[in-house]
């Protein structure tokens, strides 16, 4: 490996689905606990002097009133926020290719995206012949990802990979086929950005998965693959939890509850 580089690294909250139940967000969970669990949804940011790198694309808004979801603001706007042009930058890491990681990537239009190859496998083989397996899935977007590969606009991986200086690509599976979290050296230490492999930080903790499965088995060891990859719990980021927002400062007071500055030290 080259010699790290140290990175700024924010959030992003774009979008959120304030009904969904606890019994939604736990695989094996008490079917009548109505309790609230909002989810929200993230994209990723990590900036140095000499290079941005996003992770992840979100939805739009069509995307989101199909889905019935609420967004907040478009990607493009969130990222605007930092001071990122969407439509500059160069590299997009795409963890895996569920709607809400990949359904804004025409807002990208110099980007080179990162991808395992076992999830364009996945996202384009037998497994989408089963509506359990293709329904987070949106068929434009992978067929737009399919378009990319023949632009020359998609870098493909297998297994754990350095895109840059102090960031590695990590493939885990169980959520999705090809999913990968993404680390990213900052002043804190390596920061681990975990996406859907805990989507909250109670997945993990009581090691109660997510109810949408590729593989259980992975998706159960990729917890421990997380925490092995982590100097301390406190530098594991979920993908989807409202803590997040809770847990870490804004860059500055506007911009509570839109963005968190995950390279400073979490409250909890």
């Amino acid at each position: 490996m080259t010699s790290p580089q140290i990175w700024e690294l924010y959030a992003v909250k774009y979008a959120t689905l304030a009904e969904r139940t606890r019994r939604e967000s736990f695989f094996g969970g008490d079917p009548h606990d109505d309790a609230p669990m909002p989810i929200d949804y993230y994209v990723w940011a990590a900036v140095s002097p000499e290079r941005t790198i996003i992770i992840d694309t979100g939805f739009d808004s069509d995307e989101a009133t199909k889905r019935g979801r609420t967004l907040i603001r478009s990607v493009t706007e969130g990222l605007e926020t930092i001071g990122i042009q969407a439509n500059t930058v160069p590299d997009v890491i795409v963890t895996h290719l569920h709607y809400d990681h990949i359904g804004g990537h025409a807002q990208f239009p110099q980007a080179r995206f990162h991808l395992q190859e076992k999830e364009m496998h996945f996202a384009t083989g037998p497994h989408m012949c089963n509506h359990v397996m293709s329904r987070s899935f949106t068929v434009d977007h992978v067929t737009d990802m399919v378009r990319n590969v023949f632009e020359g606009r998609v870098a493909f991986y297998d297994g754990a990979a350095e895109l840059a200086p102090g960031i590695t690509l990590h493939h885990v599976g169980g959520h999705s086929m090809g999913l990968q979290f993404v680390k990213v050296l900052t002043k804190r230490g390596w920061v681990v950005l975990a996406s859907d492999v805990t989507h909250f930080y109670e997945n993990l903790e009581t090691r109660t998965p997510f109810p949408v499965i590729y593989n259980m088995g992975e998706m159960v060891r990729a917890y421990e693959t997380l925490e092995a990859h982590a100097e301390t719990p406190g530098h594991i980021v979920p993908g989807h939890d409202p803590l997040v927002l809770d847990r870490y400062p804004a860059p500055d007071d506007r911009l509570k509850g839109i963005v968190a500055r995950l390279d400073v030290t979490p409250s909890s």
